[in-house]
C-alpha cells in the first residue's frame, strides 16, 4: 500500500477512532512520516520530532506486564503529552518472546492498538540484545505486525533494540537487510529504525556504511545520562554530520544500568542536543522496578489512577522534557 492510498485508508479508520476516543492528537495532523536527509517528515514534507515514555521488558514475571495497557497509554497522552509510545517486546529470558511468544504480542498489540486508538505514533520494538541470532523469529513477528498495522501511519518498526559488541558489516548489518526486505514486503513506506553496535552508540561507525536501495530508515541512539556524556554526543554529531537520521529509541536520566540518581545537568545537555537537531526520543520506562530509571515509585499499581506523588525524580524530569517537545509535532 503506498502513502496516497494508506493516507485515504487512515482518514476512515481515524474518524471511527476519533468518534470513539476523542479528539484528534498528533497523527491526524501529521499523517505517514518519512525520512530525508537526517530528518523525519511528515506527510507534507515538515520536519516533526515526537516524545514520549518507552514501556519495560514485556516478559511474563517481570513486574512491568501489567502496564501494557490503554490506560497506561492514554495517561502517556494526557499527563506526559506524549506524541510517541514504545511498545517493548522482550525476547530473550524467562517468560520473553522466544518463551511465551503469544502473550508477549498480545501485550504489544494491546499498546499498539491503544496508540492507535489515541492518535498517536507508537515504536513497535525488538527487544534483544542478539537478534541476528533470532532471525526467524523476527521475521515471523513483523510480517505479522506489518500485515495487522502497516496500514496504519502511527507505526515504527525498531527490529533491533541494543547489538552488543558485534559488526555493524558483518552481523547487524546483514540483518537489518533480512528484516526491512521481509518488512517492506508488506509495508513499503512505515519509518524504519536499525540498532546500531554496542549497545546502540556507535552511530558513527554505521555511518561509514549506511543501508542503500531502502527509503525512510533512522538510526538508533541510546544514552543514559549518568554514564553517556560529550563524547557519545561527538559521535551522534559524526554520524549526522554524514547525513544519516537519527532516532534515540531509548534514553535515560540515570547510569546505563538503570541505577543512580537523575543527572539534571546532563539531561539537559542531551535534550538541548537534541532539539537542535530535531531527534525525536523515548523515556525508559513505564515500570514501577526499584532503579532510578523507572518512571514510577515501587509501590504503585498499574490499576492506580497515576499521579505526580506516584512519580520518582526520574519520571517527573523526563516528563517535563517530553512535555516540552509537544511544539515539534505541529
Amino acid at each position: 500500500m503506498g502513502l496516497k492510498q494508506k493516507a485515504a485508508g487512515f482518514i476512515l479508520v481515524w474518524l471511527s477512532c476519533a468518534m470513539a476516543y476523542g479528539q484528534a492528537y498528533v497523527v491526524a495532523n501529521n499523517g505517514a512520516l518519512a525520512v530525508k536527509g537526517t530528518q523525519i517528515v511528515n506527510a507534507k514534507g515538515k520536519p516533526i520530532a515526537l516524545a514520549g515514555p518507552s514501556f519495560f521488558w514485556s516478559n511474563s514475571g517481570w513486574g512491568a506486564e501489567g502496564f501494557f495497557n490503554a490506560k497506561t497509554v492514554a495517561w502517556a497522552k494526557r499527563n506526559w503529552q506524549a506524541t510517541l509510545v514504545r511498545a517493548v517486546v522482550g525476547v530473550e529470558g524467562s517468560g520473553g518472546y522466544l518463551e511465551s511468544p503469544e502473550a508477549n504480542k498480545r501485550r504489544a498489540f494491546e499498546v499498539i492498538d491503544a496508540a492507535i486508538a489515541e492518535d498517536m505514533y507508537v515504536l513497535v520494538d525488538w527487544h534483544d540484545h542478539h537478534a541476528e541470532r533470532h532471525t526467524a523469529e523476527a521475521i515471523k513477528f513483523f510480517v505479522e505486525v506489518a500485515k495487522k498495522y502497516g496500514a496504519y501511519p502511527n507505526i515504527i518498526y525498531e527490529i533491533y533494540n541494543e547489538p552488543k559488541e558485534v559488526s555493524w558489516l558483518k552481523q547487524v548489518k546483514p540483518y537489518a537487510e533480512t528484516l526491512i526486505k521481509a518488512i517492506r514486503a508488506e509495508d513499503p513506506d512505515n519509518i524504519i529504525a536499525v540498532g546500531t553496535p554496542r549497545w546502540s552508540q556507535d552511530v558513527d561507525e554505521v555511518a561509514k556504511a549506511p543501508l542503500t536501495g531502502v527509503d525512510n530508515i533512522v538510526y538508533s541512539l541510546h544514552f543514559y545520562a549518568g554514564t553517556h556524556h560529550q563524547a557519545l554526543r561527538d559521535k551522534a554529531q559524526k554520524a549526522l554530520d554524514k547525513g544519516i537520521a537519527l532516532m534515540v529509541t531509548e534514553w535515560g536520566t540515570v547510569n546505563a544500568d538503570g541505577n543512580g540518581s537523575a543527572n539534571v545537568q546532563e539531561t539537559r545537555l542531551w535534550m538541548e542536543f537534541l532539539r537542535k537537531n530535531n531527534i525525536s526520543h523515548c523515556n525508559w520506562a513505564l515500570s514501577a522496578k526499584n532503579e532510578g530509571a523507572a518512571i514510577f515509585k515501587v509501590d504503585v499499581k498499574p490499576a492506580d489512577n497515576f499521579t505526580d506523588a506516584q512519580l520518582t525524580v526520574s519520571g517527573l524530569l523526563a516528563r517535563e522534557w517530553v512535555r516540552s517537545w509537544r511544539e515539534l509535532a505541529h
